[in-house]
């Protein structure tokens, strides 16, 4: 049930690093992207895949990890994605991309979360030089990159409190809370 893989998917930062993701496998997930919607159908999104250990490690240093952690840089070896998907625009086919690359993204997950795999969407890359350290050409705007891996954090949902913060935190025990709005909330009329 659709529900029942929402709620399963969380944004995961910690993995188990030794458990591999094959090319296979992250090309069955950015097949999925191939049945989303697209603005006028123009289909102009674009990836790179990587489930090499040292292309992953060049990938893991060009990202910023979870911005409300102030005291943590990332995963630390042994705890880093198995595998990344790089989102692309391809500018030559559109000039701007709208919510394409969040669709597609979120279709991604949702197809790993089905595989019992997780992961987390991010936009803080230090583009320029991720372009140069990949070689991605000109044409091609880095729009977002997906972490994959076998999730090793327990992620718990908890509801806003009265005073709004929705900060996402982690517990003595390491356990990720994430706080998110009510329906009633985000309901407006």
């Amino acid at each position: 049930m659709i529900a029942d893989l929402v709620r399963k998917n969380r944004s995961y930062r910690r993995f188990y690093q030794e458990i591999p993701i094959e090319c296979e496998t992250l090309k069955e997930l950015v097949g999925l992207t191939c049945y989303c919607a697209s603005a006028a159908n123009l289909q102009p999104l674009k990836y790179i895949l990587s489930c090499d250990p040292e292309k992953n490690a060049l990938i893991f240093k060009h990202l910023a990890w979870a911005a409300y952690l102030k005291d943590w840089e990332g995963p630390p070896e042994g705890e880093r994605p198995s595998a990344y998907i790089i989102v692309l625009g391809d500018t030559t086919i559109a000039k701007s991309f709208g919510c394409d690359h969040g669709i597609a993204s979120q279709t991604i997950l949702l197809g790993a979360t089905e595989k019992g795999l997780g992961g987390c969407m991010m936009g803080s890359v230090k583009r320029k030089e991720f372009r140069q350290a990949l070689s991605i050409p000109g044409h091609l705007e880095i729009l977002l990159v997906i972490a994959l891996g076998k999730p090793k954090e327990r992620v718990v949902i908890e509801t806003v409190g009265p005073d709004g913060n929705i900060k996402y935190w982690r517990d003595s025990q390491d356990v990720h809370h994430v706080p998110k709005r009510s329906v009633e909330d985000i309901v407006v009329a």
